[in-house]
């Protein structure tokens, strides 16, 4: 099971650096105050970014249902404002919603729809993996935003984004100190960033502003 979630895995990354690599064979987007032209590559951005969003949203909530914890409760709450804000932006520039029919658990994205099976499987036989699990969504969203706020300048969609990571990186920051409570020596293994932003991510207070 866990060569077929990197598997997973490698083939996000892999969608994530074709995007780059279109961009750079075309324009960047340009500010305007007057009116913006928002690129293809934003769009498909975006759209991996509100199934993104929902796919952190249903797993939180799945294992909410297995472990009851407080945590994945509250993190799921969050991660709906953050599939809501994305929301505002497809409407805004008129892009087709994956997520308008909202189903816990499914998704358009046949990528996400099979990491959502295998993460919610991750999270089921213990609570230390459930945990792993949300650190991991925390470490894709990270790394998918990051290169995301690289590929534009548009201002309201910057906004967003940097918005969203300062939530995930306080996130990353709640799963990881709840893995330290069950083993002080527990090292989560970063599988998109590298180790030293974790662990700098980790080791710094949390940020205020959108959760």
């Amino acid at each position: 099971m866990e060569s077929k979630l990197h598997t997973i895995l490698a083939m996000i990354v892999i969608s994530s650096l074709v995007m780059v690599s279109n961009l750079l064979a075309g324009n960047r987007p340009q500010r305007s105050s007057i009116s913006v032209e928002i690129s293809q590559n934003v769009k498909e951005d975006l759209i991996q970014l509100r199934e993104e969003e929902k796919l952190a949203r249903d797993v939180y909530l799945y294992l909410y249902t297995v472990w009851d914890q407080w945590i994945f409760s509250n993190i799921a709450k969050s991660e709906q404002q953050h599939m809501d804000a994305v929301k505002k932006l497809l409407e805004k520039y008129d892009i087709e919603d994956p997520a308008d029919i909202d189903i816990q658990g499914k998704f358009q994205n046949q990528d996400l729809q099979d990491l959502y099976d295998e993460l919610t499987a991750e999270g089921t036989p213990s609570v230390e993996g459930a945990l792993y699990v949300g650190a991991t969504i925390e470490d894709l969203d990270l790394f998918d935003i990051y290169r995301m706020i690289g590929e534009t300048d548009i201002i309201d969609v910057s906004n967003v984004y940097e918005n969203l990571s300062r939530g995930s990186r306080n996130h990353l920051r709640s799963f990881l100190g709840q893995l330290m409570l069950f083993d002080e020596d527990y090292a989560y293994e970063a599988q998109f960033l590298d180790q030293d932003e974790v662990d700098e991510i980790y080791s710094s207070p949390m940020e205020s502003g959108h959760r």
